[in-house]
């Protein structure tokens, strides 16, 4: 969309041309506070991700906070956060190839990059590029502790890479990280407490061992937004890398409410062919689906039954029988991450008017 077609601020929230991203600046600020309030509280750092957010400019609002840096989960996003400004990044995925390396290394030079790795041949390719680039980068092993995606097995394994770390030129071994992403959305809080504890328990079952082998571990990173406050509470934890927090989806909002959603997309109705439908101009293109369709908000009588690339249809009853052809709509996707990533901008609102056209800097950028 052309800039020029965008309002200015100040312009009421319906003034908006849709499909677009409407983000409430007073609720999100409020959840980046909460956050770092539980950290500051605990003891425990919050190094949030912005692979939720994709902007450098939400990243900066968390540092303000009290973050100590961010997560970023491409070489992309980094890059756009750095350009940003943000100088503290911390990639908790394994950066593989010489190109992703060349490109890893060339941020050290502008910013304190840590990277996660797995495999010992990817620890010596990146100690051999930092080294001929006359650099340093840290690293962190990454622990399985149950997600069974990336990940060292605690024991031995994770203890071998830690000293293959340790030993490489170019290098800082820093620590290790564990992703408890299978216990985040479990929507029993006791259910997802036990299973978070057995995530954690690996994970400090491998800084046991590193230890013990004589290695010091300066960072244990963990935790996504709904396990804040399990994992967030245990010692030894020393940073949360919570993402969705920030604006939350429908699909966190069935886990908990200690944060406020503040994202929705604003639709028009294009078109009411029956009395009990309407067709938004919203499809797959503008929200994702991956799970489940969006929530209809503050237009009671109406739900969201069915999507195609371009159009969202509508089933309507009672008060919302009244929409009419170009009446706006709010939708809550369940899930924010991949639905921010089909948008270009931000419209931030405070009071139910324009404040500010953000750019999604990170989005698409999945290299």
């Amino acid at each position: 969309m052309d800039l020029q077609y965008f309002p200015l601020p100040g312009a009421e929230i319906d003034e908006i041309d849709t499909p677009a991203i409407v983000i409430d600046l007073d609720v999100a600020e409020a959840n980046i506070l909460h956050l770092q309030a539980f950290g500051d509280a605990h003891g425990t750092a919050i190094r949030p991700h912005s692979k939720t957010h994709k902007s450098p400019v939400f990243a900066r609002k968390q540092i303000e906070a009290g973050a100590i840096g961010i997560c970023c989960a491409k070489v992309g996003e980094a890059e756009a956060m750095v350009a940003g400004g943000v100088k503290n990044i911390l990639i908790p995925n394994q950066i593989v190839g010489a190109t992703k390396i060349a490109r890893l290394i060339a941020l050290a030079s502008e910013a304190n990059i840590v990277v996660a790795v797995d495999d010992p041949d990817n620890v010596r390719q990146l100690s051999a590029a930092a080294t001929r680039a006359g650099k340093e980068i840290g690293v962190i092993v990454e622990v399985n502790v149950g997600m069974n995606r990336c990940g060292t097995e605690p024991g031995e394994d994770t203890t071998a890479l830690a000293r293959v770390i340790t030993d490489a030129p170019g290098l800082r071994f820093d620590g290790v990280m564990g992703y408890e992403g299978h216990t985040v959305a479990v929507r029993d809080e006791a259910e997802r407490r036990a299973n978070a504890g057995v995530a954690m328990s690996k994970l400090l079952e491998a800084v046991d061992n590193i230890e013990a082998a004589g290695m010091p571990v300066a960072v244990v990173s963990a935790a996504g937004s709904g396990t804040y406050n399990i994992t967030g509470e245990m010692d030894r934890i020393t940073d949360l890398q919570c993402g969705s927090y920030i604006f939350m989806d429908g699909d966190y909002m069935e886990v908990f409410d200690d944060f406020k959603p503040a994202l929705t997309v604003l639709a028009t109705v294009i078109s009411r062919p029956t009395s009990d439908r309407a067709v938004l101009d919203t499809g797959m293109k503008a929200m994702s689906i991956d799970r489940g369709l969006p929530l209809v908000v503050g237009c009671p009588g109406a739900e969201f039954v069915k999507i195609s690339e371009e159009h969202g249809i509508m089933a309507v009853e009672g008060e919302a029988q009244r929409l009419k052809v170009g009446d706006k709509v709010h939708l809550r996707p369940m899930h924010g991450d991949t639905t921010i990533n089909l948008h270009t901008h931000y419209f931030g609102v405070r009071n139910g008017h324009l404040d500010s056209v953000i750019e999604i800097a990170g989005r698409g950028r999945f290299r």
